[in-house]
């Protein structure tokens, strides 16, 4: 891994020159700056038990969908379509190390995009001046469940680049293995194969594959361990296919 941070240094660069990360960006602070003050909204309308954190990161999901596919299409696809990643290969790098440079760069803008968000809490907890609505357990559940589903989603983006040259089918494909993971899963437990005996093999699986309740857990203080497994089997396994991908290419090549 010596060449790693040679790597990583030169995928930041490319992040920062590229539009799409300023598209992300623009895109993910006016959506969820909307999203917020559309909660504040409803909170001076109706009063509730709950802290504006907790309706905050329950629609973790409609900025992932974007920004996923954003801060990762151009990553590998991109560097295909151009012959650049031939070369690259050709030079003392493995593909561990091409593969984790990308990773690491894209998964370390989203935790900057979601990180500048503690601002819109900030902000709030300044003019209100109520201790009540900065509740710190659902803040930091909240964050920790976004850090960690974060590593998944932009594997995904990560892997589905690594079979393309296009950004936009990478884009999109990565839009749909996100929508898959999050919105798919999600009614997988409607289906009658999947009913029936709650202690069952298939039911359990089910059961823990609802990325809408880890959420929900995360910000409510429910640390259970088997999301952490589930986040860091899936983000291995899709970084795996994700070198296996690069290599079969470079072997047609």
């Amino acid at each position: 891994m010596k060449h790693f941070f040679t790597l990583l240094r030169h995928e930041i660069r490319a992040l920062l020159i590229s539009p799409a990360t300023y598209i992300a960006t623009v895109l993910f602070l006016g959506l969820m700056g909307f999203v917020f003050q559309d909660l504040l909204v409803g909170y001076v309308r109706e009063a509730r038990d709950t802290s504006p954190a907790v309706d905050f990161f329950k629609l973790f999901w409609l900025p992932v969908f974007f920004l996923a596919p954003l801060l990762t299409m151009r990553s590998l696809a991109e560097e295909r379509r151009l012959g650049t990643i031939e070369t690259l290969m050709t030079t003392p790098v493995t593909t561990a190390e091409v593969i984790l440079a990308k990773f690491t760069a894209a998964y370390g803008f989203y935790l900057v995009l979601w990180l500048s968000t503690t601002s819109f809490h900030a902000l709030l907890f300044h003019f209100a001046k109520n201790p009540q609505v900065l509740d710190p357990g659902p803040l930091i559940g909240g964050y920790a469940f976004v850090a960690l589903s974060g590593l998944m989603f932009i594997a995904s983006g990560i892997f589905a680049s690594a079979l393309t040259r296009s950004q936009l089918v990478a884009g999109l494909l990565t839009l749909t293995i996100s929508f898959v993971f999050t919105i798919g899963f999600r009614y997988l437990d409607g289906f009658a194969v999947f009913q029936g005996d709650p202690d069952s093999f298939r039911a359990t699986i089910v059961d823990h594959i609802q990325i809408f309740r880890h959420a929900e857990d995360f910000v409510s203080g429910v640390i259970d361990t088997r999301a952490p497994v589930l986040y860091l089997t899936a983000t291995g396994l899709l970084l795996f296919l994700a070198m296996l991908a690069l290599d079969a290419r470079a072997v047609r090549n």
